[in-house]
């Protein structure tokens, strides 16, 4: 029930829960506005079309990585401790989501294949951060990369397993931990300066 204006957040809110409850096959924007006490119309007065309530629903969950990691960017200190801490977060964030609400998750993993520009846009501002920290440990004098874009993509890609949802099913296994910290320890021999 909403208390007198709609506002975006809120049917972001209830689309969520509406999800969470139904699934993505089976919610409905009537759903969303009936778990919200208004008509249909006035959530398509704020999305024009199922399609981009579900965008936006994405796009938020994917935001909320980007709180966290942004944190991360401001702290300070040396490049690679940031950049550990930095795929350490996002790792946390990506595993709790994954544990802790499974249905919703699985929701999301749906929703993430329908919305590849938002998909897209995230990718690159993650990567864009890790090129940020990169280039800092370049000019601080504790990275060597010729190319901090390169080696941001490279980054990105070496430690997929540890964000991307399409490994979810390993971020509870025993060890898991263990495997991120080889990873990372191999990333940083990598880009050390000699």
């Amino acid at each position: 029930m909403t208390d007198g204006i709609l506002t975006r957040d809120q049917i972001l809110s209830a689309a969520q829960d509406v999800l969470r409850r139904y699934g993505p096959a089976k919610a409905t924007v009537v759903d969303v506005a009936r778990a919200l006490g208004v008509s249909h119309g006035s959530v398509y007065r704020h999305f024009p079309s199922k399609a981009a309530l579900r965008e936006a629903v994405t796009q938020r969950w994917l935001e909320e990585s980007h709180v966290l990691l942004a944190a991360v960017m401001t702290s300070g200190g040396p490049a690679g401790a940031r950049l550990r801490a930095w795929s350490s977060s996002l790792f946390a964030a990506k595993r709790k989501k994954a544990l802790d609400d499974p249905e919703l998750f699985a929701t999301y993993m749906a929703l993430v294949g329908e919305a590849s520009e938002v998909i897209d846009r995230h990718v690159a501002d993650l990567v864009g951060q890790l090129q940020e920290i990169i280039s800092d440990g370049v000019a601080q004098g504790e990275f060597a990369a010729p190319d901090p874009a390169s080696a941001a993509r490279a980054v990105f890609d070496a430690t997929i397993r540890f964000h991307d949802p399409a490994h979810a099913g390993d971020w509870g296994r025993p060890g898991i931990e263990d495997e991120f910290d080889a990873v990372h320890t191999l990333i940083l021999a990598g880009l050390a300066r000699r």
